[in-house]
Formats: C-alpha cells, structure tokens, sequence
C-alpha cells in the first residue's frame, strides 16, 4: 500500500536538503491551516455552548442564527471581516500572499494582521528543524504533530486563555499510542507522565484556591501537562515545568513593569508549556541527564 511513497522517501534519504525543504513548505501551508483552527475553533466551542444552553432552557425551540448557521473548519470560506471579500486560492498562499498584497485586504485594503505570515513562518521553521533532527522517519512524522497541536494551542491561549479539549485529549492519547513501540519513552513512563502531569498541576491548582480562595489556572493546563508527560515520560516533567515555570514568571513581571498591567490581570500558562514540551521535544535526554545523573 505504501510503496507508491518509497521513491519520495529514497529521493529524500538521498538528498536531505531538499527533504527539510519539503518538509518546510509543507509547515508553512499547515501553519496556514492553523490560522484557521486558532480563530475559529473558540468560535465553534462558543456556538456549540449556546445550543447545550438553548436546548437545556427550550428544547422545542428553534434554532437562533448563532445556533442554527453552518460554522466550522471548512464552511464559510475564509474571508475579510471587514469588506466580507472571499479570499481565493492565490491570496492564500502561506507568506507569499501576503508579502504580494503587502499586508491589506485586496478588496478594501484594510490591514491583515501581522500574526497570519508569523504563525506560518514559525510552522516553516519549526518543521524544517524538526525534519533537520530527526531525518526521514516516523519520529519526525510524529514530531510535527506534537508541534503543530502545540502551536495552534498556544495562540488560542493567548487570544481566549482556553485549551480546547479537541486537541489536548487527542494530543495525550497520540503520545501514549506513539510509545507503545518505544518512542520518545517507553509506555510505562509515558503512562505515569500522564497521570503525573495531570495531578502535579491538578494538586497546586487547589492547593492555590484553598490558600487564596482564588483558581490559578485552568483544567485546560493539566490536560496539557498530561499530554506532554505521555510524549515523554514522568523524567522530563520537573524540567518542562520548572522552564514553564521560570518563563512566566520573567514574561508576568516584564509585563507588570513595562506594559502596566495589574495582578489581577490572569496571564496564559499554555504557552509557557507548550514552550517546554518544544524543550522536551528537541533537548529530552539533555534534559533529563541535568537531574536524573545520580
């Protein structure tokens, strides 16, 4: 079945230039597609509580144009929130389009958003390292899913500070099933990185609510500590939290200092995972040797 693809593969053993380079161009149009998944799967999230909420208070009720209208990943098709100009296939094209409109709608010319080409270029390098380090093998394949799930999940964070269960459950199971064969771990650690990621920050979570009577982060956050510990196992857990951990903090008190922004203003702890789970990802053994030596 997968012998049509041993030619590419040979071709990219091969040459393992033009391999990163396929592999970047393939990151930079799946950084495309997650521009996508980070604006509108909140959105789908919001639409999907308001008919749980609508169909609880009226189950005979109609649906409401918020309810009712076909909103997803595909369906409508991408357009500008000012002009409602349909974007088309050559205006979509990752870094290059809009490089070519330099930066406005073609209709209306209003401004497009820096963030589009940056979340696309920063899928393109991301792949092209990942394909760099771990060549032309499953490892890589599964390299750029852990990647890709852990971009989309650190802008959403940013825009909304939710962690959709849509990918954090999947990303978990993915990493368990991945090291069934031995992976990145083998299936006994990443089993108990799981549990423990999920119960180190469940545990500081409450024990932070009963000191304060205040929640200091989301469930969200566990279910990405637990995916992250299925991806590598229980050793890498102090390390990606202790640079979660350090990198927020330095990130909260610069904002504090030079944006003037309050305490009770709540900071995204997702990225700041997702940045060591990238630290796990590339450095795990590095890592792990730092305190696991003895």
């Amino acid at each position: 079945m997968f012998d049509v693809f041993d030619p590419l593969l040979s071709a990219f053993n091969a040459s393992p230039a033009v391999y990163i380079a396929f592999v970047t161009i393939f990151g930079l149009m799946i950084g495309s597609f997650l521009n996508v998944v980070i604006h509108r799967l909140p959105k789908m999230m919001e639409q999907d509580w308001l008919r749980q909420c609508q169909e609880l208070q009226n189950p005979d009720a109609p649906p409401t144009e918020e309810t009712g209208t076909q909103y997803n990943l595909v369906v409508p098709r991408s357009a500008c929130p000012n002009c409602g100009h349909k974007i088309t296939a050559l205006e979509n094209i990752p870094v290059v389009s809009y490089l070519f409109l330099r930066g406005k709608c073609s209709g209306c010319k209003t401004p497009i958003s820096i963030r589009y080409p940056l979340i696309e270029t920063i899928t393109g390098i991301l792949a092209g390292i990942i394909a760099w380090k771990f060549g032309v093998s499953g490892m890589a394949v599964a390299a750029l899913i852990f990647a890709f799930a852990l971009i989309a999940l650190t802008f959403i964070d940013f825009d909304t500070q939710l962690l959709p269960d849509d990918i954090t459950l999947p990303l978990l199971w993915l990493g368990l099933l991945f090291n069934i064969g031995g992976g990145f771990t083998d299936l006994q650690s990443a089993v108990i990185g799981a549990m423990a990621g999920y119960l180190v920050l469940w545990s500081i979570y409450w024990l932070f609510k009963l000191v304060t009577g205040k929640e200091g982060m989301g469930y969200g956050d566990f279910k990405l500590l637990a995916a992250i510990g299925a991806w590598f196992g229980w050793q890498l857990l102090p390390a990606v939290i202790l640079l979660s951990s350090v990198v927020g903090s330095v990130i909260g008190i610069c904002l504090m200092i030079l944006a003037k922004r309050g305490r009770e203003v709540p900071i995204p702890f997702g990225p700041y995972l997702a940045l060591g789970g990238i630290a796990a990802l590339f450095w795990g053994p590095q890592l792990a040797r730092l305190y696991l030596a003895g």
